[in-house]
């Protein structure tokens, strides 16, 4: 798949809330950078433990009040898209929040997924 392919497809699968399709995408040996602050671990190496890691963010949401996955931007080999979510969390609370989700594709995978959003002061 192109880069564009990989980033309408992403997108598809997300709006649909067909999370493990999407996480499907991503390479092998692919690798998931949080922000500098965030909680679980800033970077994460291989489809399986960001799938894993994935899974243990989502058990600890209590409810989803809202969100949205706008629409990619493509140059070369990365895409950008935005995302936004309004949920409430066991721990922590409500938090609404805006992301830019970035991804490096390499050979029709998502090679690398770097996440851009203000940390909240959770607690």
């Amino acid at each position: 798949m192109t880069t564009q392919e990989v980033a309408d497809q992403l997108v598809k699968l997300c709006r649909e809330e067909k999370y493990q399709e999407a996480y499907n995408l991503y390479a092998d040996d692919a690798v998931s950078i949080e922000m500098e602050g965030a909680p679980g671990e800033t970077v994460t190496k291989g489809k399986e433990n960001i799938w894993n890691g994935y899974l243990q963010w989502a058990q600890g949401i209590v409810e989803v009040h809202g969100g949205s996955v706008g629409d990619p931007i493509v140059a070369a080999n990365h895409f950008v898209v935005p995302m936004s979510m309004d949920a409430t969390f066991k721990e922590g609370g409500r938090w609404a929040f805006d992301e830019l989700c970035m991804y490096q594709v390499e050979n029709g995978k998502i090679k690398q997924a770097q996440y851009f959003y203000e940390v909240p002061e959770m607690g």
